[in-house]
């Protein structure tokens, strides 16, 4: 049997990023089988130094959020404001299929590493930018951040919560992630159009546009003025009750989906024991709910509140109703549908540990599993790399001399 060929194998990505977001494109693209650079500076990216954020040792031997955006890449640490470190970045460019950064623009232009400037050079060069805010307008150059672009300003943060409560607890990724795959998105359809046509591209998302798209069914809903769509709310308010998150009488909260209110307030009402509510003419059909809505989301509430959420997951299950237990991260951990799919990754560190790691969300039925690795160590592949592109032993001693480029620290060999 011939060796399963990856989608990717041949194309060369060279990533100049930092944090979450346009690492974790790269990523995907080297899950893909993609040789994925990645250029960091001497001092590194500084997700590698993030983890008293995540309530976990700073180890960089058991890095699970860096591995986590940078598995399978290798890594050269440049100083691209020495000429030495810029001529590398642009041997590297050069030879590269796609380029993805999340500089700002003026550090880009600034720097002649923006779109236009590398299109003009490299005309089949696949060009992916991340921002908060976009590529135009009069705060393209804000910093951006998930929590503040993507949840706060993106309509998220806001309106999605009870009315008299505060804010969600946000968590850093969460946007990041979205707005990763968007990018790969786009971007693998301009390297097919590359390929087809020998023109390049730029792709452009941002963390802004990614939460307003995400929130879109709902806000455009919004212009109408209905109170049922004018978060935030008091639970109470919303239109369809059969869509929310009840409390259940052992403290767990259950999330059930009954989008088609009509079609499945007869099956709920028959599945939780109260057949005499099928024919309510105060809570069915849906248009006798709005006036009611208050008066049901007391009694529903209630009839949650009488049994365990197992004994409601069985009542469920037996009548085909979608539902969802609101797992913590530590009943996660140990889902067996999530480790059946998948989705979950056991790895094991060089200092002895094995931690759960999480794999992106793309699965490919001829291609198997993409093997998991650790992210690189900073410039663990700088002479490899330098080597490659045709620096003799010589000059790349020079380099590491003068600071143009970095070699990995030797206390980090495995």
């Amino acid at each position: 049997m011939s060796e399963v060929r990856r989608p990717l194998e041949g194309i060369k990505v060279v990533e100049l990023a930092t944090f979450i977001a346009a690492p974790c494109t790269a990523r995907f693209l080297a899950d893909l089988g993609a040789d994925v650079i990645k250029v960091e500076a001497p001092v590194g990216d500084p997700l590698r130094y993030t983890a008293a954020n995540e309530g976990r040792p700073l180890d960089q031997k058991e890095n699970t959020s860096y591995d986590l955006e940078n598995a399978g890449k290798r890594c050269i640490a440049l100083n691209i404001k020495s000429p030495e470190g810029r001529e590398v970045l642009e041997k590297l460019i050069a030879d590269a299929d796609v380029f993805i950064t999340n500089n700002r623009q003026p550090s880009l232009i600034k720097n002649k590493l923006d779109y236009d400037t590398l299109h003009a050079k490299y005309p089949s060069l696949v060009y992916g930018f991340i921002s908060g805010y976009g590529e135009k307008g009069p705060d393209k150059d804000l910093p951006g951040f998930d929590f503040t672009a993507f949840y706060a300003r993106g309509g998220i943060l806001g309106p999605l919560r009870d009315k008299t409560s505060t804010p969600m607890l946000t968590v850093q990724g969460f946007g990041d992630h979205q707005v990763a795959m968007n990018l790969a998105a786009g971007v693998l359809a301009a390297l097919f159009k590359a390929k087809m046509t020998g023109e390049g591209d730029q792709v452009v998302v941002s963390l802004f546009h990614s939460a307003v798209w995400d929130v879109s069914l709902m806000l455009q809903s919004s212009q109408y003025g209905a109170d049922s769509c004018k978060f935030p709310m008091e639970r109470w308010e919303n239109g369809n009750p059969l869509t929310m998150v009840y409390k259940t009488r052992d403290e767990q909260w259950l999330q059930i989906a009954m989008p088609q209110y009509d079609r499945h307030y007869p099956v709920f009402m028959q599945a939780a024991g109260h057949p005499e509510m099928i024919d309510n003419p105060k809570f069915y059909p849906q248009k006798n709910l709005y006036p009611n809505r208050k008066e049901f989301s007391d009694w529903i509430s209630a009839l949650f509140l009488t049994k365990d959420c197992d004994e409601w997951c069985k009542l469920l299950d037996a009548a085909d109703i979608p539902y969802a237990v609101a797992q913590n991260w530590d009943s996660l951990l140990v889902d067996k549908q999530a480790w059946a799919s998948d989705i979950f990754y056991e790895m094991q560190y060089s200092n002895g540990n094995k931690r759960t790691l999480v794999r992106p969300p793309v699965m490919f039925k001829e291609n198997g599993l993409p093997e998991y690795n650790r992210g690189p160590y900073l410039a663990e592949h700088t002479e490899e790399i330098l080597g490659q592109y045709g620096y003799t032993d010589e000059e790349i001693a020079k380099m590491l001399t003068d600071g143009a480029v970095k070699s990995m620290d030797p206390a980090l060999r495995d």
